[in-house]
């Protein structure tokens, strides 16, 4: 925001208030109320908003209290945002970066824990992301805002404590005492689909996300189990490359998410390391 003045960010409660996670705490004082402002309880009209806002050359970073209540401005996302650039061929864009913190671990229930990042890998023209650390966040987060295109950016909620390791009856771990809690004050981006390593191994390699790759760290150290974890950070475009080298390396392979099963993202990354297998196992011998 310091160095763009087109970057307005707005939302539920974002502006005085700070957000219902403080996420945004401090920006209104520090940047005025016409950069970061409350918008009413209308998630169709905070996006149906932000895209003629992105239309006329802003940058705008709307929320969504919760990615639960997205649903009311899906059809502004995919029908209007997602194809800006195609139908006005290449007259306008959406350069909007919407924010909504997803997932479970804090109790919300069944309208504030839901894991909906699957509606959105099935739209073209949206990119979909989804860190798992600070460091990463701010970093895609300036990516995404950069991006010309419209970007999904959920936000694990049950990570802006501290880590999580998937014991509901433990302490959490604050990000303190996390290597990926160091945050530069600087300007700095981490690209967009690209995946990170975020341990190596060479018995199985686990694909995952968000708060799953902290569950997944504590199931792999406590099992003993050699695996090779992948943080994909961005869903879509989905960083194959380094799913293809990861198993072809290790030759098995688990998902980790917490969305729903059915129709959930880890069917989509079933399918592609199928395909992989399939090329790699089924290549016709120059005999």
């Amino acid at each position: 925001m310091a160095e763009d003045d087109n970057v307005v960010v707005f939302g539920e409660d974002v502006g005085y208030f700070g957000g219902v996670f403080r996420a945004t705490q401090g920006l209104q004082e520090k940047y005025g109320k016409s950069r970061v402002f409350d918008t009413p309880i209308s998630e169709l009209g905070i996006i149906g908003a932000a895209i003629g806002m992105g239309a006329y050359g802003l940058r705008p970073v709307p929320e969504i209290q919760f990615a639960d209540y997205i649903l009311p401005a899906y059809d502004q996302i995919a029908s209007e945002a997602a194809r800006l650039r195609y139908r006005s061929s290449g007259e306008f864009n959406a350069p909007i970066t919407v924010r909504a913190p997803c997932g479970g671990g804090i109790f919300g229930g069944q309208t504030h824990s839901q894991s909906p990042e699957a509606l959105f890998t099935h739209v073209a023209g949206l990119k979909t992301v989804i860190p798992s650390n600070p460091y990463d966040a701010k970093g895609l987060l300036i990516a995404a805002i950069e991006d010309d295109d419209p970007v999904i950016f959920l936000e694990p909620k049950r990570l802006y404590k501290g880590p999580f390791n998937g014991y509901h009856d433990r302490p959490g771990t604050p990000w303190s005492d996390h290597d990926a809690s160091e945050v530069p004050e600087g300007h700095y981006t981490v690209p967009l689909a690209k995946a990170a390593i975020t341990r190596a191994g060479e018995d199985v390699t686990v694909l995952t996300y968000g708060t799953m790759v902290h569950v997944t760290a504590t199931s792999v150290e406590e099992s003993g189990i050699d695996a090779e974890i992948i943080d994909l950070r961005t869903l879509l475009p989905l960083d194959e490359e380094a799913i293809e080298a990861s198993v072809k390396k290790t030759g098995r392979c688990v998902i980790v998410h917490e969305a729903t099963r059915t129709s959930g993202f880890g069917g989509e990354l079933m399918a592609v390391v199928w395909k992989i297998v399939s090329i790699t196992w089924n290549r016709p011998s120059n005999g």
